[in-house]
C-alpha cells in the first residue's frame, strides 16, 4: 500500500501514484493537523505534492534518497504555510 493512514500521521511507502491523490485530499481535509512521513517514499507523483502543498502538511521525515528529499524540500518548505517539524 503505497499510503498507510494513520491516526494523525500518513506514511508515503515506494511509488505513490496519481491515483493516491483524491483519497489523500479526503484524508488530510478530516484530519486538520495531520503530518506526512516520506521517509520510504521512492516516487511522488505531482498531484500528491499539490496535495501536500495545498493542505499545509508538515513533513516529519524526508525521504531516504537525497535527490527525490531535496526536490521535495524545496518544493515543499518554500511554500509558507508549510512548517516541518
Amino acid at each position: 500500500m503505497a499510503l498507510e493512514f494513520q491516526k494523525k500521521q500518513v506514511l508515503f511507502n515506494g511509488v505513490v501514484g496519481v491515483e493516491e491523490a483524491e483519497n489523500l485530499l479526503a484524508w488530510l481535509q478530516k484530519k486538520p493537523g495531520a503530518s506526512a512521513d516520506l521517509s520510504a517514499c521512492e516516487h511522488l507523483h505531482p498531484a500528491n505534492l499539490q496535495v501536500l502543498m495545498a493542505a499545509a502538511t508538515p513533513i516529519k521525515a524526508w525521504p531516504a534518497d537525497p535527490v527525490l528529499a531535496a526536490i521535495l524540500q524545496s518544493a515543499l518548505t518554500a511554500h509558507p504555510s508549510i512548517q516541518e517539524q
